[in-house]
């Protein structure tokens, strides 16, 4: 997986009304250099989405400074961090695998709950999860999506991420799950200035689903980047889960143990 995390924008369904956040339409350019040609002009950008040109044109220099596009002969085309986070998705199944064994070892441990989870757009999509001792008593599903900057994993990659690209891909306003939830964006990046001070490790005060606090640490593949982020998560006052510092310290270690994992599992993919 690539060390440059960024923010990998996916389709969004617009459901026939113009889009107006800057995500839909970074999402809208990044669409039309769809097929075979590899090479897409201004003109063919503002046709294809339908966008002002005006618009179509700052974007497109904003995307280009942060290597979503490039300029080509006559145009432009994909650029760097689109074409690294084009091998995301691949990598995703062989990322759960390597980490299975690691979120078991953890709910055997800790009795909660683990997940396993990649930033998808301003969202974190779960590509493992694990129960511990007790059963699972949380609404989260293998698949399942839930906006960024309302939980720990959001927030752990979140914390890896430039703050241009925070800017670009978060509205001022951000939806509210629970009362907790962060509600602003100037407020995410105070959050993640705290996630950044202390290793990494984000915590969700019960910002995604309510009575629910979740642990999260990064999974680096260097030191530039993030793989995937792992969680602990359990009820709002159980006894016999361990308290958020200890279960901090469990989840840097386990990360150390994960990093390299995935390090050598990835260099014996690139021999292939």
């Amino acid at each position: 997986m690539t060390v440059d995390i960024g923010v990998a924008l996916r389709p969004v369904p617009h459901a026939g009304r113009t889009p107006v956040s800057m995500i839909e339409r970074m999402t809208l350019i990044l669409d039309t250099f769809d097929g075979p040609a590899p090479m897409r002009t201004l003109v063919d950008v503002v046709e294809r989405t339908g966008l002002p040109r005006s618009s179509v044109h700052r974007i497109i220099e904003q995307m280009i400074r942060l290597r979503w596009l490039a300029h080509a002969p006559g145009g432009y085309r994909l650029g760097t961090r689109a074409l690294e986070l084009g091998g995301l998705a691949i990598e995703h199944n062989e990322i759960r695998d390597v980490m299975g064994p690691l979120l078991h070892e953890l709910c055997r441990r800790t009795g909660m709950v683990a997940h396993l989870g990649v930033l998808d757009g301003p969202e974190v999509l779960l590509i493992d999860k694990a129960v511990g001792r007790g059963g699972d008593s949380l609404p989260t599903r293998l698949g399942g999506r839930l906006p960024a900057h309302s939980t720990a994993v959001g927030k752990a990659l979140l914390a890896i991420v430039p703050p241009s690209v925070i800017e670009l891909a978060f509205p001022e306003r951000l939806p509210q799950l629970t009362a907790q939830t962060i509600g602003r964006r100037a407020e995410l990046h105070r959050e993640l200035d705290q996630v950044r001070c202390h290793r990494g490790v984000a915590i969700d005060r019960a910002e995604s689903l309510p009575d629910v606090v979740c642990v999260a640490v990064p999974i680096r593949a260097d030191v530039d980047g993030g793989v995937a982020a792992l969680s602990l998560s359990g009820r709002v006052g159980e006894q016999s889960r361990p308290g958020t510092g200890r279960l901090a310290q469990i989840l840097v270690e386990a990360a150390d143990d994960a990093e390299r994992a995935v390090r050598t599992h990835l260099r014996r993919r690139h021999r292939v």
